[in-house]
């Protein structure tokens, strides 16, 4: 009989560099010794953190199994560690697995898969593409007019569709389409143009909006788990509306500064909206039906605190289960099932995990208050402190693929770090001016799912996409800093 050749494990190209880099980085951090005032659970979180990133910005595996991977090194490394109460027990592998699994009892947990649900109903009914088509239609024939159409085509979306990345693949036919009416090339200024409007104008109004991008509402989840307060989605809206507006409108003229179109008028554009409304028929009972039941949602997210005391989390829930009811709703679970991607949900609680074992461990405090003694950040005011910070989080979102991973391993640090600061400053908001810039993913088409889903379009490469995000990124930095040092201080966010 013939031995079966057997490949080496370590085969060039079969075991990912990343993955190894960031296994040795998690011995090497093991094997030092523990630093003074940190536990030894605190030192094995801190560890397993620097892992997490590493495999998160090189993704030399999945979100999915990296997080998988996460959640077993924390069972292990925390449960055969000394428990911070009484060092001469150790935690046991039992605490240890609650400690992991803290961040899928979360209401944040919830919120992001009761969105996730909503956005499926959106693209199961055909309600986005329908939202998407009747927005664009109000707009005029002009280059300019298309542009505006589509970043408030992106704005309505922000408010029914919580995902980025589903709002992104809405939007793509409906600009393909209107593309192809013009007979422009595929990688003419004016493809190339809207495709990036539509990716960066996801990101802009993903600050925007509370509920438009899953790393606002970790952000909250961190900011009532580690406060114990939460910012209402109106408040939130009061606070990034002006800058997201703002922003939109230097979107557009970066983007038509930098890659002028080649015509003027689009006079087929509007002819292939039509077409496309045409197409689609009447409303369908199932399109009202989610309508009304999205537009009572927003009033609801919108009177938070004010009209009423639900939180978002329970009357979004409450909606998905009207959704799911037999003839009240749109949708079943059998096309639910096959419509959300779980490993977000999977992503999303292990990284709220993290962020609760960094606090619980106190290594986020010991963290945190080496910053503040190394850097002498304690001695800076509100607005300088948000804007070292803030940099640091745009510098970083450099090498992160997903803003959910970047809002996972840092919020809970800001956070910490943020408490470690003595004086009168306004942490809750701080914390989510913080959480806006979490969303940066302007330079680099892979630092956000919808710059990647864009791209794939092949209008527009690499280099054109950082031409504009530079530029982006620098106005939308500046403005803030500006926004610190009245607007948000007027309205008492910081």
């Amino acid at each position: 009989m013939n031995a079966v050749a057997k490949e080496p494990f370590f085969a060039p190209g079969k075991f990912p560099i990343g993955l190894l880099i960031g296994i040795l980085a998690l011995i090497g951090i093991l094997l030092f010794p523990t630093p003074e005032g940190l536990s030894i659970a605190g030192h094995r979180i801190l560890a397993i953190l620097v892992f997490a990133v590493i495999v998160w910005v090189s993704e030399a595996v999945s979100y999915e199994a990296s997080s998988i991977m996460i959640l077993g090194l924390m069972v292990f490394l925390v449960g055969t560690a000394p428990s911070l109460t009484d060092p001469t027990k150790l935690w046991g592998t039992s605490a240890s697995m609650n400690l992991a699994l803290t961040g899928f009892g979360n209401s944040a947990l919830a919120l992001v898969t009761a969105a996730l649900f909503l956005a499926a109903c959106m693209t199961f009914t055909g309600l986005d593409k329908r939202i998407a088509l009747n927005t664009m239609n109000l707009v005029g024939t002009s280059t300019k007019s298309i542009f505006i159409g589509t970043v408030l085509v992106t704005i309505v979306l922000s408010l029914v569709v919580p995902s980025a990345t589903a709002r992104g693949a809405a939007m793509l036919p409906i600009v393909l389409g209107i593309i192809a009416s013009f007979g422009v090339a595929k990688r003419s200024n004016l493809a190339a143009g809207l495709m990036i409007v539509v990716a960066q104008g996801i990101s802009v109004w993903n600050i925007g909006i509370q509920t438009a991008a899953a790393q606002n509402l970790l952000t909250v989840g961190f900011m009532e788990k580690m406060l114990g307060q939460r910012v209402a989605w109106l408040d939130w809206l009061i606070a990034a509306l002006p800058w997201s507006v703002i922003m939109s409108v230097v979107l557009i003229a970066v983007v038509l500064k930098l890659l002028p179109p080649e015509v003027d008028g689009l006079q087929g554009g509007k002819a292939t909206v039509h077409q496309q409304i045409s197409e689609l028929g009447p409303m369908s009972s199932a399109q009202k039906r989610l309508l009304l039941v999205t537009l009572g949602l927003i009033g609801f997210w919108a009177t938070e605190g004010k009209l009423h005391t639900y939180n978002t989390t329970a009357t979004t829930t409450v909606a998905l289960a009207i959704l799911l009811m037999p003839k009240l709703g749109v949708i079943s679970w059998k096309d639910i099932q096959s419509r959300v991607p779980w490993g977000t949900v999977i992503v999303f609680g292990v990284g709220i995990s993290l962020g609760t074992a960094i606090l619980q461990t106190e290594a986020g405090q010991w963290l945190g208050s080496q910053i503040v003694a190394k850097t002498g950040i304690d001695g800076f005011g509100p607005v300088m402190i948000f804007a070292v910070l803030a940099a640091f989080l745009i510098i970083i979102h450099l090498g992160f693929a997903s803003a959910t991973a970047l809002s996972s391993s840092m919020i809970p640090i800001m956070i910490t770090l943020l408490q470690n600061i003595p004086g009168d400053i306004n942490r809750l908001g701080m914390t989510m001016v913080l959480g806006f810039v979490v969303s940066y993913g302007f330079i680099l088409p892979v630092n956000a799912p919808q710059n990647m889903v864009c791209l794939g379009t092949e209008t527009f490469d690499a280099k054109q996409f950082a031409r504009v995000g530079i530029i982006i990124t620098i106005i939308g930095y500046l403005l803030m800093l500006l926004f610190a040092a009245t607007y948000w201080k007027w309205i008492g966010v910081l």
